[in-house]
């Protein structure tokens, strides 16, 4: 335990040197993280956050899903709750699919299962971000082949979970202990979903920040070798990738597609530490939702292998 600590230790004081060493390029590293959290997160999940709060203290999630319930209700054997929380994940994307679970659960209107199974594969790239700047970016051609990819892949994914891992009644434990969240007023749901909305928008605006900051780390790595300039923008890029992927994908650009749509579901480690922000005051396990994105990326992985050569992709 002293030896991890240790390390952690180093770690911050080698990152600390770093950055008074290097102070123009780390400040343009973190602007770049504050920028992307400004002008793409909080306009994309601010409101949907606000929103899917009002939604969940009113207890308004039933008639908001009545019209999925006859299609996935049957198909994955749910209740509207759970509905609600995959409409949001698969519709808002990284970390909105989480921060959902977590409030649900955190509101005992699901159990504890039914939030694990919903963390699983409900929690990925959003729609909006992917038409709107992935796309673009990888300057794609086969969009629809892509959105399967991306989008039907975790769907189907979810299915074989639900009649294999999570087979059986995921909410008897929540109407064994019948707890159900308690209706407030409109203005008292406002408040509320406003405060929690900003702290966690917060939040996660700080982890883009320090994880684009972190691209100092590959950038020095390449500037102690002696490659090519492409070369070493796509080791840099594929590396940041890694890190935060909309960070990675600028710097990458349109010169490795096929990478970065299979980095994408795993979606780097900031979306990884953003999920376990939003999970943080559950018992819910980081540990095996890291585990079904590893599977769903090495899914997507064999998908892309078996696409590329049959559509000439992407």
């Amino acid at each position: 335990m002293k030896q991890k600590f240790s390390l952690y230790a180093l770690f911050a004081i080698g990152l600390t040197g770093i950055i008074l060493v290097f102070p123009k390029q780390c400040l343009s590293l973190s602007f770049n993280g504050l920028n992307l959290w400004f002008t793409k997160m909080i306009p994309a999940l601010f409101p949907f956050m606000v929103l899917s709060g009002i939604i969940i203290r009113m207890n308004l999630i039933s008639p908001c899903v009545n019209i999925l319930k006859p299609i996935l209700g049957k198909l994955f054997r749910v209740d509207a709750p759970c509905i609600y929380g995959m409409v949001l994940g698969f519709l808002c994307g990284f970390p909105m699919g989480a921060h959902t679970a977590a409030e649900l659960y955190e509101n005992k209107i699901i159990s504890k299962r039914e939030a694990s199974f919903l963390l699983a594969f409900c929690n990925n790239i959003g729609p909006v971000y992917f038409l709107s700047f992935v796309v673009p970016s990888l300057e794609l051609s086969s969009v629809g082949i892509n959105l399967f990819g991306m989008y039907g892949l975790p769907f189907l994914y979810g299915l074989l979970l639900r009649y294999t891992v999570y087979s059986g009644n995921l909410s008897c434990e929540t109407k064994e202990n019948g707890s159900q969240t308690n209706s407030c007023s409109l203005a008292a749901a406002l408040d509320q979903s406003i405060g929690s909305a900003l702290l966690n928008i917060t939040r996660l605006g700080g982890y883009m920040i320090i994880f684009n900051l972190l691209f100092i780390l590959p950038m020095l790595f390449t500037r102690l070798l002696t490659l090519p300039g492409p070369l070493k923008t796509a080791l840099i890029g594929g590396a940041g990738c890694l890190l935060e992927i909309t960070g990675g994908i600028s710097l990458i650009g349109d010169s490795s597609p096929l990478f970065v749509l299979c980095v994408l579901p795993f979606g780097g480690l900031s979306c990884i530490a953003q999920t376990g922000s939003m999970i943080r005051n559950t018992d819910l396990s980081l540990t095996e939702y890291v585990m079904h994105k590893m599977i769903l990326t090495a899914i997507t992985v064999l998908f892309y292998l078996l696409a590329a050569n049959q559509f000439f992709l992407p």
